[in-house]
């Protein structure tokens, strides 16, 4: 860091030299630097699919098993917990709205 503060420090030539060196010395370098950092960013990316997998795995027990217990309540209370007040709450709208007209 102290190093770049110097560079910033110097006059208009002092930048001038640096972007030239980056400029000549880029193409060798980034090549470089690019097969050294390759199989990081590989293990990162494969790390990232493992715990994706992971996850939707767990989600996918998750939802398997609520809606497993969602089934059983219905076999066990017969249906009339979910549409029983759903169709009494509509025939009673139907019935206050013809009142009204």
């Amino acid at each position: 860091m102290a190093l770049i503060e110097d560079m910033l420090k110097g006059n208009a030539l002092t930048g001038v030299a640096v972007g030239a060196a980056a400029l000549f010395l880029g193409p060798t370098i980034l090549p470089t630097i690019g097969r050294a950092l390759r199989p990081v960013a590989k293990t990162v990316i494969k790390g990232g699919i493992v715990l994706y997998r992971e996850t939707v795995a767990g989600i996918g027990e998750l939802t398997t098993d609520l809606v497993a217990e969602a089934k059983s309540e219905l076999e066990h209370n017969g249906h009339a917990g979910i549409e029983g007040p759903t169709v009494r709450a509509g025939a009673a709208n139907r019935e206050s709205s013809r009142e009204k007209h």
